[in-house]
């Protein structure tokens, strides 16, 4: 007698008809027709049953913070910088608290039960960490929240950045952050990649950059970034997010930079809903894309995974805490739309930044915890074009959110009464 069965399942892998039985909080079995009963027994009906949707760069800080305490007038990343420095002074735990739990709220009912947030240190009240501190206390039975220490205004440029670092860390902090190309020189950028890498090194922390978030392409701070990491021996617990001027590097100089990021060992993480709305915005036409080589990364063997980023926050007014939103963004930037180069990106959602935050018993194997997601949807390529429905989400083998199937009536003489958009609306063989 298990605790519960999940029957006639799709896994990610393309094994169809599959069971997944539940003991307590750990998958017991993975194999077609269980023959053993369960307290609790859900029919998949055909269903792709996936491990839960991983965010591994996520600002919880200003979540839900759209219009405070104006608009982003031009929508672009300096403005949102300015917005952002206007609203600090007004922050309050009680309220970053609040608008932190309702995204939490929003991401399990989306089947996101992991997130990595950036958190603010370059307010020396230290409020936003605070807030955030306690909001993963508070989530820890639902959502398994990391946390890093991002001098937002750089950390050399704030008056005192280096101090409140410090001081987050010293809070409880998980990994270090930086923003190397917001600092007032590319020489201040460098020397704080090597500052906070040797920080990280010293206390046992994981690295989480904001890294070349420009159209720049001499903005070259991942080059630092790698180098550093070997330096200091943090190989595979080093993220370098947005690198974004990749994009516009010289080819022969990133036929250097992508070999010296995979000796690194480094975890890409692209963002591509924000990353296609704030680049190129001093261009006029042709109009760069602004995306980072995620085709290129990947076929180098790097750990490519995507974030979320922002939802109805100062940078973007948008977002739906839906990392297949993110998915589906990234087939058509990174024009990725074959079989294979799908596969790749909802792996770029789920197991790939499962290994970006570290996460121990992710998964659909036998012995992994229990956390899985049943969408309205066969398989991994109709997830990532439909965006479907989240039919059941369950975490350490407690259902914890449930939706009915998304389906349309018709009153169309001769045509059908009822559409599954999953299973109605597609190609005829």
């Amino acid at each position: 007698m298990f605790d519960l069965i999940i029957r006639n399942a799709n896994l990610p892998d393309g094994r169809t008809g599959v069971d997944i039985a539940v003991e307590g909080a750990t998958i017991a079995a993975v194999e077609p027709q269980i023959g053993a009963l369960a307290r609790t027994e859900i029919d998949a009906t055909g269903r792709l049953v996936t491990p839960p949707f991983v965010d591994p760069h996520f600002h919880m800080d200003a979540t839900l913070s759209l219009g405070l305490p104006r608009m982003n007038v031009s929508g672009t990343l300096l403005e949102g910088i300015s917005l952002w420095g206007e609203l600090r002074p007004l922050l309050t735990k009680e309220a970053l608290v609040e608008r932190a739990l309702r995204y939490c709220d929003l991401a399990v009912s989306q089947g996101l039960l992991f997130i990595r947030s950036h958190v603010d240190t370059s307010d020396p009240r230290l409020v936003t960490v605070e807030a955030m501190i306690e909001v993963r206390e508070k989530v820890k039975p639902y959502i398994d929240l990391q946390l890093v220490a991002f001098p937002q205004d750089g950390y050399y440029r704030a008056e005192n950045g280096v101090a409140s670092l410090n001081r987050a860390l010293d809070m409880g902090i998980d990994i270090v952050g930086g923003i190397p190309h917001f600092e007032r020189t590319m020489d201040d950028g460098r020397a704080s990649v090597e500052a906070l890498c040797r920080i990280a090194a010293d206390r046992g922390l994981p690295v989480d950059m904001h890294c070349d978030e420009t159209d720049d392409p001499l903005s070259r701070h991942i080059e630092t970034l790698s180098a550093q990491t070997v330096r200091f021996g943090l190989q595979g617990r080093v993220a370098g997010s947005h690198l974004t001027s990749m994009h516009s590097m010289d080819n022969y100089y990133v036929s250097k930079l992508i070999p010296l990021m995979a000796e690194a060992k480094i975890n890409v993480i692209p963002n591509p809903l924000i990353n296609i709305m704030l680049q190129g915005r001093h261009d006029s036409y042709p109009k760069r894309r602004g995306l980072t080589r995620v085709r290129e990364l990947m076929d180098a063997g790097l750990n490519v995974s995507f974030g979320h980023d922002c939802v109805m926050d100062p940078w973007y007014s948008m977002g739906s805490g839906d990392m297949l939103e993110v998915g589906h963004m990234a087939i058509h930037v990174a024009q990725m739309a074959g079989l294979e180069d799908k596969k790749k990106i909802f792996d770029a959602i789920t197991v790939n930044s499962a290994k970006t935050m570290g996460l121990e018993g992710y998964g659909l194997e036998k012995g992994c915890n229990a956390d899985l997601v049943i969408l309205q949807a066969a398989d991994p390529l109709e997830a990532l074009r439909l965006k479907p429905t989240r039919l059941g989400v369950i975490r350490r083998g407690k259902v914890i959110a449930r939706s009915m199937p998304r389906i349309a009536e018709l009153s169309l003489d001769g045509r059908p009464a009822r559409i599954d958009s999953g299973r109605d609306y597609v190609p005829l063989s």
